[in-house]
């Protein structure tokens, strides 16, 4: 897992106008070599979906009762 984080630079303003990403993480997200944009859309999305699997494990499951509970309590 990269621990680096992405860094934000800001105008005078504060307006938000670009985004420092570590070269690990860019290596992790953009294919080497010129890629379409549909490759490059595929890139990011396979990162992003990794990313999301990485954090479900650390995510504790619920039993079926609780999950139940909660599709009723939400469907309110």
């Amino acid at each position: 897992m990269i621990s680096q984080s992405i860094g934000y630079l800001t105008d005078k303003a504060g307006q938000t106008n670009a985004v420092v990403v570590p070269i690990a993480i860019w290596r992790n997200i953009f294919p080497e070599g010129e890629v379409s944009t549909e490759d490059l859309v595929e890139a990011i999305e396979d990162y992003c979906l990794s990313r999301a699997m990485d954090a479900a494990e650390k995510t504790p499951t619920m039993t079926r009762e609780e999950a139940m509970a909660f599709l009723e309590d939400d469907s309110d």
